[in-house]
This record gives structure tokens, C-alpha cells and sequence, in this order.
């Protein structure tokens, strides 16, 4: 039995467990604030403290657990170990050397990966695409983040970049992108997009229910709030959905034309929409990939909830210690 431990670095809560490797089974899993506004020096003693945690938790001995993985919110150097861009952590992360400091105060060799990335492998090992042979992962959430998976191994590319799905150019001339291109999936099908196109339309009279769900507070509407008003027979809430649906499968359609995966796995809070986004957007790829086996392709929701990014931190750091995939479960 191989267990490694995996956390999941976010703006508001860490959250780490010990994994089994070969099940993806959980033991010990807690949960702590961020505290982020404290500093990188405090948060990274909070999730030291949160380890030790999860091992009494779990009753695993030092000799039992290899190594650890972090998912982290954010452009990493993964091989130096090191933050670059963490847009979600407020204050003095550019540069933290996150490897090497909890290596410090763990004694286990740490090992960083994107919480995107961690999302993918996860699913694609234990989770919604376990016994396909390529899967793509998308989590969407304040923004679009992807992965990559052949084989149960995460594909790289340079730094590992490769699965940024969310920066895709949908439309050169569209809307500025937090990323600096213009029209990217992102400023599309994301959370925040879903939400002003809600807002677009009260403000622009249309007969809806949005406004009214929130009373009026257009600082108060969410994707959650047009999936309400879709729910209660809303037409104009429907088409934002459809639309943004759209969107979401020009994406895939792209991704699919490239790489033909298996499946297609969807994550993310944006996700807990469900059919109203997937359903458009299954449509869109079908019309729209005509060179490929479209139809032998799964487009499916995620399947390990809020686990996925501590089950694939922890795969990540057995992969990057040099051991073999597991064998499916």
C-alpha cells in the first residue's frame, strides 16, 4: 500500500487528507481557513500544522506516508518548487518557495502541481474517466482551468502549461480576458461571465425573473441564481444558458478536434449547473466536430466532488517520485 498525503491550497480553506494510491481512498481528511491575509509564511505553517493533523487522524506512522503534493491556484515552477502568480492569495506570493518549506517543516519530499491539473489526474485515475485512455479535465469555476491525462500520466508540456483549455481564443474580437487575449473560453463560460450576462440582461428590461430573485441587488446574481430562474420557466435566463452552453462547446469541440480523448470531464461550481451548460454543449461539439468519432466521446460531469484536488496532488507527487501508475481499482 502506497500512501501519500495531498492538499489543496485555495483562498479561503486548505483542505488535505492521506490517499491511498492505487484506490484514491481517503483517510484523515481535514479542513482549515486559509487565513491568506496573514501572509505566506503563516499559511504555510497552517497547512504543516494541518499534516501533522491529518496523520494523527489517520494513525500513519512517518515511515508509512512517501512524500506530499500540493495543488496550488496558480502559475507555479514546478521544478524549482516556487509560487509565480497565485491571483486568488493576496499579498507577497510571487517567489514563496512552497517545495522547499514544507519539506522543512515535514521532513517529506513536496511536490507542486496547478489544482487544475490535480482535478484532471484524479478524475482520470479513480473518478468520472476511470478506463479511458485520454481524458480531458475542465474546472468551471471564477475562471477555466483544464488538464490533460494519457495513459493515467498528466501531458506537461513546456513548464507544465499544456491544458490551459480556458485561454483558447473563441472569438479574437471578444472580451478582454484576465489572461491579456482577448475572447478566450473564459471570458465566455466562466462563473463571472455566466453572472454579467444575467446582470446584461435586467439591466436591459428584459422580462425576466433574475432581478427579482435577488431583489434587485445586481451584486447578489450568480450562475446559481440564472439556474433558478431557468428552473422557474424563465425564457431569457434559458437562452444565457444555451448560449453560454455554446460557448463551452466551441471549447471542447476545439480541444476534441486535437486530441480525440475519450472523455471529457467537467468540474468546477459553474459545473453544478449540470444539463443546462452540458446538454448545449454536446449538441455544439456534434455539430461541429465533423473529422473525428465524435459519438464513441463522453462529455460527463466530475465525479469526486471536492476530493479531486487532494486525490490528484497526492497522485502527482507518486508520480514524481518516480514510481509507475497504479493499476485501475
Amino acid at each position: 500500500m502506497t500512501i501519500n498525503i495531498g492538499l489543496d491550497l485555495g483562498g479561503t480553506k486548505i483542505a488535505a487528507a492521506a490517499v491511498e494510491i492505487t484506490t484514491g481512498g481517503l483517510t484523515g481528511r481535514a479542513v482549515i481557513s486559509t487565513e491568506a491575509h496573514e501572509g505566506p509564511d503563516a499559511v504555510l505553517e497552517r497547512m504543516a500544522t494541518l499534516i501533522d493533523e491529518v496523520c494523527r487522524s489517520a494513525s500513519l506512522r512517518r515511515d508509512e506516508i512517501r512524500g506530499l503534493g500540493v495543488g496550488m491556484p496558480g502559475m507555479t515552477d514546478y521544478e524549482g518548487g516556487s509560487t509565480i502568480l497565485l491571483p486568488n492569495l493576496p499579498g507577497g506570493w510571487r517567489g514563496v518557495p512552497v517545495a522547499a518549506s514544507l519539506s522543512q517543516r515535514t521532513g517529506y519530499p513536496t511536490f507542486l502541481v496547478n489544482d487544475a491539473r490535480a482535478f484532471t489526474l484524479a478524475e482520470a485515475t479513480c473518478g468520472a474517466g476511470r478506463g479511458a485512455r485520454t481524458v480531458v479535465g475542465l474546472t468551471l469555476g471564477t475562471g477555466i482551468g483544464g488538464g490533460i491525462a494519457i495513459d493515467g500520466r498528466l501531458l506537461w508540456g513546456l513548464d507544465g502549461s499544456a491544458g490551459e483549455i480556458g485561454h483558447q481564443t473563441i472569438d479574437p474580437d471578444g472580451p478582454p480576458c484576465g489572461c491579456g487575449n482577448r475572447g478566450c473560453l473564459e471570458a465566455f463560460a466562466s462563473g463571472p461571465a455566466l453572472a454579467a450576462l444575467g446582470i446584461r440582461a435586467v439591466l436591459q428590461g428584459l422580462t425576466t425573473q433574475i432581478g427579482a430573485l435577488v431583489e434587485q441587488d445586481l451584486n447578489r446574481i450568480t450562475p446559481e441564481t440564472i439556474r433558478r430562474a431557468a428552473e422557474a420557466g424563465d425564457e431569457v435566463a434559458r437562452e444565457i444558458l444555451e448560449r453560454v452552453g455554446g460557448y463551452l462547446g466551441i471549447g471542447i469541440a476545439n480541444v476534441m478536434a486535437i486530441l480525440s480523448p475519450d472523455r471529457v470531464i467537467i468540474g468546477g461550481g459553474v459545473a453544478r449547473l449540470g444539463e443546462w451548460l452540458l446538454a448545449p454543449a454536446r449538441a455544439t461539439v456534434l455539430e461541429r466536430c465533423r473529422s473525428i468519432p465524435v459519438d464513441r466521446a463522453q462529455i460527463v460531469p466530475a465525479v469526486l466532488g471536492g476530493d479531486a484536488g487532494i486525490i490528484g496532488a497526492a497522485m502527482w507527487a507518486f508520480h514524481k517520485l518516480g514510481a509507475e501508475p497504479p493499476p485501475a481499482a
